[in-house]
């Protein structure tokens, strides 16, 4: 079933109604009832009971979001979700990291005594937990010196600031979050497929997989580094998609917006 996103937005937010100066569009964009004056909402088209949010020349109106132009904000604000939730638990980790820098010999200590507790029911099932990958591969970190971990947590905090600064940025539907979103995206890229050829697991092709497709629509659904026209035609298809449609289904001819 097909989504009506200009009255499912509508429906959430509420409608957006205007009042031009133009008097051939007033009368266009409004319609006298039994309870009152109705106004044509910019975003979905139906007429709305009650006096204009705004008013004005039709060039200072709203540039409302419609139909494909709202379909990718949705899914863009998806994408700003996505990476701040990422950015969050990056931090965490980071914490983590920094904390075990400082408390690495109590840790160990821990990881000691708790091996040695498991180590008999482990061999009761045949399991050798000194030649456990996942025990081996926490050994080594008791290995590594307080500047390494400091630095790697610093590094997993300056990756968090750049996911979290994307998702807000293109929660706000910023352009320039859309550059760094597919700059930093596309970086990491060879490292996930890097990771995949060590050791191929379903979380980490559900990831590669995420990451390539956001890069792929990012860049031609929003015309950047040039492509499908670059800026100039994104421009434009923003503006046909708010009030130049309402301009045209109501009558006025396109090239009238700009004279």
């Amino acid at each position: 079933m097909k989504i009506d996103w200009d009255r499912r937005t509508c429906a959430r937010r509420g409608h957006i109604t205007y009042l031009p100066h133009e008097e051939h569009l007033r009368n266009k964009l409004r319609a006298g009832t039994a309870l009152g004056e109705a106004w044509r909402c910019l975003r979905c088209g139906d007429f709305v009971l009650g006096t204009p949010h705004g008013s004005g020349p039709a060039a200072d109106a709203p540039l409302v979001p419609r139909g494909k132009v709202l379909r990718d904000l949705f899914l863009l604000r998806f994408l700003a979700v996505e990476r701040a939730v990422r950015g969050v638990f990056i931090v965490l980790a980071a914490v983590g990291v920094w904390q075990f820098s400082n408390r690495k010999d109590s840790v160990r200590k821990f990881f000691d005594e708790y091996i040695a507790v498991l180590r008999p029911v482990a061999r009761h099932f045949n399991y050798d937990l000194d030649h456990s990958p996942v025990v081996g591969t926490i050994q080594k970190t008791f290995g590594y010196q307080h500047s390494t971990l400091m630095l790697v947590a610093g590094a997993l905090l300056a990756y968090a600031l750049i996911e979290i600064v994307e998702g807000v940025g293109l929660w706000r539907a910023k352009r320039w979050a859309e550059y760094l979103t597919v700059v930093a995206t596309a970086a990491f890229l060879p490292l996930e497929i890097y990771e995949l050829t060590e050791k191929i697991s379903w979380l980490k092709i559900a990831t590669l997989v995420i990451n390539v497709l956001a890069v792929l629509y990012i860049a031609l659904a929003k015309r950047l580094f040039g492509l499908r026209g670059g800026r100039k035609a994104f421009d434009e298809e923003r503006h046909s998609a708010s009030l130049m449609e309402v301009e045209t289904s109501a009558g006025v001819p396109v090239a009238a917006h700009h004279g």
